[in-house]
C-alpha cells in the first residue's frame, strides 16, 4: 500500500553580532548594587481578598494579577478539566461572546489573559475602568460555552497524538508518573479518555468551588496610588462572595533505593532523549535557593556550564545539555538532560553523573562562580523591566512570608555565594544515586547499554501512557517473511490482491484548521497520482506515469529526476508485499511492540533504492497497523486505526498521521478499484 507523506518545511533565520571585547580576562566583580523595587503595601477586603500595591510612577500603565492559592488538585478520569477551565473563563461571559470580549480589549490596547489559577490584565491608566468591567464580568459570569469546550477537547484530543511521537512528552510522562505516582497530581496522565470525559459541569464545578476571594491575591502594580488601588479593589472585587475551598493533601513521594532505568521506544529514532531526574526537598522562600541556584547554574544552567562543555564542547555528543533544580509547595525536582546520538547514550549518562560528583567532590573555580554570578545578576536585573516579575515579587513575599526586602537584596546576597557554598549545596541536592535514568529512542540498542547503571541489571520498558510494556516473546520459527504472508491474507488473499489492477481513493481532513480534501490513484505496476484540494481549488500534485514524475505545489512544477525519481517509482508500486524479493524488497523482524494496546510484529522493510520503513503488524489480525518513515523534515508516523472491504480486499479507511508536532486524521469514504478512467490521472 502507497504511503501518504505531507511534507512541512520551516526557515529559519539567526543573525548574530560580535561585541568586539577582550574575552581573555575575567571582569573584576563590583559591588553589588542595591536594586530599587518599591515596597509593596497592603490590605485586605471583607471577602478575604488580599491586596497588594507596589507603586511605579515611571509609566501610565497599571496591571492587575489576581492569583489563587489553593493546593494542586488530583484530576483522576478526567484529567485536563482544570487547564481546560482557564482557558473557557475568557471564552464568553453571560454579556459578551468571546470575539466582543476580544474586540473590547483591543479597543483600548490593553492584554487580558485567563488560566486555570488566575487572571491576568494591563493598560494604560486611563483605560483601567474599562478593563476592570471586562476583567470583572469574566471573573463573575463566565459562561463555558459548550462549543468551545468541544474545540478544546479537539484541540486536546490532537496534542496528544503529536505527543505519542514526540520524545520529550513520552519522557515528561514517565518522569512524572515514576516520581511522584499516578495518584499524584504531578504524576497523573493526560489520555484521550480522561479528555473525553470531561464536561461543561467538570469546568463550573472547579470554578465555583476554587474561584473565591478568600485564597486569592490580587497584585495592583503601576501608575496608581494607595488610595486609588483601595478604590478599585472594593468597586470591583468587593462583592465576590467567600466560599470555603477545599484543602488537598499529599505524601511525600518515595525515593529510589537505586538508579532506576527506564527506556522509551521512539519509532526510526537515530538519537536518545535522555534525562536523569530525582524528586528534590526544596521549597520557595528556602535558605538555599540562591546558593543552589548559582551551583546548578555552574553545572548545567547554559552554555558555559559543565554540561554543555563536556557533552557539546569537549565531547560532540549533543548540540546541548542542561541541567535544572526547582522549587516547588510540594516537592521540589533535579533533572538533567539532553538529545545524543544512540551509540553514545551510555556515555553520556555516564559524563553527567562525572559532572555531578565533581561538583560534590571539588571545589569550583572562582571563574566559573562569577561567571554564573553575573549571568544571574544580569537576569535578574532584566527582569524587573516587566511589570508583572514585581507582581510575583510581591506575591512571593506574601505567600512565602519572606523578609521585606528580599528582592532589594538579592544582588547582595547573590555575590556572597562562595565556593563552600556551591560545593555544600552539590552535596545536598545532586544525588544521582537515588535518580531516575531515563531515555527514550532505540529500545533494543539503549536496553543493552544502560544495564551497567542498574544495580541490579534491570532495564524497565516503558510506553506514553507510562504503562511498563512486557514484550511477547516472538514464535519460535517465525521469520520476516511468514508476516508478510500473513498480511497478505489478511488483505483478501495473493488471489484477491493481486486482482487489483488500479484503484481510486478519496478522503478530507483538516490541517491546521484548513478542511482539505485528498484524492490517490494508482494503476500497476508503478504509476500514481496524489491530488490535495481545498474546496475546488487543487493545492498540490504528485505525478508518476510510471518513466517520470512531477510535484506541482504552489511554488511552482518540478519534474523529479534522479533518487527522488526511482523513489517515486517505488512508492508508486500497488501491494509489493504480494512481491518483495521478486521487486528487491527485504524484510528484518525486529521484535514485537505495544501499539495502541494491540500487540504488534515490528519489522523494518527496505525497498529497492535502499529507503527503510518501520513497519507494524498487529499479531491478532494480521494488518498493518502502523509507519514509520523518515523525511528530511523528520519522521512521518502513520497509524491506520480502521480498514474497509472493498470487492474483498482490505483497504485502509482512517489514518491518523504526525509529523513533528503536527497531526491529522484522513478519512477515506470513496475507494473504487479496476476503473480504467482513472488512467488519464496520469499524464505529465
Amino acid at each position: 500500500m502507497k504511503k501518504i507523506v505531507f511534507l512541512f518545511l520551516s526557515v529559519l533565520v539567526a543573525i548574530s553580532v560580535n561585541a568586539q571585547l577582550d574575552r581573555s580576562k575575567m571582569p573584576a566583580a563590583g559591588p553589588a548594587p542595591k536594586i530599587n523595587i518599591e515596597d509593596a503595601k497592603t490590605f485586605e477586603l471583607k471577602n478575604g481578598l488580599k491586596v497588594i500595591v507596589v507603586e511605579n510612577h515611571k509609566v501610565p500603565v497599571v496591571s492587575y494579577s489576581l492569583s489563587l492559592d489553593i493546593d494542586p488538585i488530583f484530576e483522576g478520569d478526567k484529567a485536563g478539566y482544570i487547564s481546560m477551565a482557564g482557558d473557557l473563563m475568557r471564552a464568553g461571559t453571560t454579556t459578551k461572546s468571546k470575539a466582543e470580549i476580544d474586540e473590547a480589549v483591543d479597543f483600548i490596547g490593553a492584554v487580558l489573559s485567563t488560566n486555570s489559577k488566575s487572571i491576568y490584565a494591563s493598560s494604560l491608566k486611563k483605560h483601567s475602568d474599562e478593563l476592570l468591567d471586562l476583567l470583572a464580568d469574566v471573573l463573575y459570569n463566565p459562561v463555558f460555552p459548550q462549543e468551545e469546550l468541544d474545540k478544546s477537547v479537539k484541540q486536546m484530543l490532537t496534542g496528544i497524538k503529536a505527543d505519542k511521537e514526540d520524545p520529550s512528552s513520552i519522557a515528561n510522562n514517565i518522569s512524572g508518573a515514576l516520581l511522584y505516582g499516578k495518584d499524584h497530581p504531578y504524576g497523573e496522565i493526560l489520555t484521550e479518555q480522561t479528555v473525553e470525559n470531561i464536561t461543561v459541569d467538570d469546568i463550573k464545578n472547579y470554578y465555583e468551588t476554587y474561584f473565591r476571594p478568600n485564597v486569592a491575591y490580587l497584585v495592583i502594580v503601576g501608575d496608581i496610588s494607595m488610595k486609588e488601588a483601595k478604590k478599585q479593589a472594593k468597586t470591583y472585587f468587593a462583592k465576590w462572595e467567600e466560599k470555603e475551598v477545599p484543602e488537598h493533601k499529599y505524601e511525600a513521594p518515595a525515593t529510589f533505593d537505586g538508579p532506576k532505568v527506564v527506556v522509551a521506544n521512539k519509532d526510526a529514532a537515530n538519537q536518545s532523549t535522555i534525562d536523569l531526574t530525582y524528586t528534590v526537598n526544596l521549597k520557595p522562600g528556602d535558605d538555599d535557593l540562591i546558593k543552589a541556584r548559582v551551583m546548578n547554574g555552574i553545572l548545567g544552567g547554559g552554555s558555559s556550564g559543565r554540561l554543555f562543555q563536556n557533552l557539546r564542547e569537549d565531547k560532540a555528543f549533543t548540540y546541548g545539555a542542561y541541567s535544572s533544580l526547582s522549587s516547588d509547595d510540594l516537592i521540589g525536582s533535579f533533572s538533567a538532560s539532553a538529545q545524543v546520538r544512540t551509540s553514545v547514550t551510555d556515555s553520556a549518562f555516564t559524563e553527567i553523573i562525572y559532572e555531578m560528583d565533581k561538583m560534590r567532590t571539588e571545589l569550583v573555580s572562582e571563574e566559573d562562580l562569577n561567571l554564573v554570578k553575573n549571568m544571574i545578576a544580569g537576569s535578574f536585573s532584566r527582569s524587573l523591566e516587566d511589570a508583572s516579575t514585581v507582581a510575583r515579587f510581591a506575591l512571593n513575599i506574601q505567600k512565602y512570608n519572606l523578609p521585606k526586602d528580599y528582592y532589594q537584596t538579592y544582588l547582595e546576597k547573590l555575590s556572597a555565594v562562595s565556593l563552600e557554598d556551591v560545593q555544600a549545596m552539590a552535596q545536598k541536592y545532586l544525588t544521582p544515586d537515588n535518580a531516575l535514568i531515563l531515555a527514550v529512542g532505540n529500545v533494543p540498542e539503549m536496553k543493552k547499554t544502560l544495564k551497567k547503571f542498574s544495580t541490579a541489571g534491570d532495564v524497565a520498558v516503558y510506553n506514553y501512557y507510562a504503562e511498563e510494556v512486557k514484550s511477547m516473546p516472538l514464535p519460535e520459527g517465525l521469520t520476516a517473511e511468514k508476516v508478510i504472508e500473513d498480511y497478505v491474507t489478511a488483505l483478501g488473499g495473493a488471489d484477491a490482491v493481486n486482482a487489483v489492477k488500479n484503484y481510486s481513493m478519496q478522503g478530507s481532513m483538516t490541517v491546521q484548521g484548513m478542511n482539505l480534501t485528498m484524492k490517490m490513484y494508482s494503476s500497476r505496476p508503478n504509476k500514481s497520482c496524489v491530488e490535495t484540494y481545498m474546496g475546488e481549488n487543487l493545492m498540490s500534485k504528485q505525478v508518476c506515469n510510471g518513466e517520470a514524475a512531477k510535484v506541482i505545489s504552489p511554488m511552482g512544477e518540478q519534474n523529479l529526476e534522479g533518487e527522488q525519481l526511482e523513489s517515486m517509482k517505488v512508492e508508486a508500486m500497488i501491494f509489493p508485499e504480494t512481491q518483495f524479493s521478486e521487486l528487491g524488497f527485504t524484510a528484518e523482524l525486529l521484535g514485537s511492540e505495544d501499539v495502541e494496546g494491540d500487540d504488534s510484529y515490528k519489522m523494518k522493510i527496505t525497498n529497492p533504492t535502499g529507503k527503510t520503513q518501520i513497519v507494524y503488524f498487529s499479531r491478532s489480525t494480521g494488518l498493518k497497523v502502523k509507519e514509520v518513515s523518515e523525511t528530511p523534515q523528520g519522521n512521518v508516523v502513520s497509524l491506520i486505526t480502521e480498514y474497509t472491504d472493498v470487492d474483498g480486499v482490505k483497504f485502509p479507511k482512517a489514518i491518523t498521521q504526525s509529523v513533528g508536532p503536527q497531526s491529522f486524521d484522513i478519512v477515506f469514504d470513496a475507494i473504487t478499484v479496476n476503473d480504467d478512467s482513472i488512467d488519464a490521472k496520469y499524464d505529465i
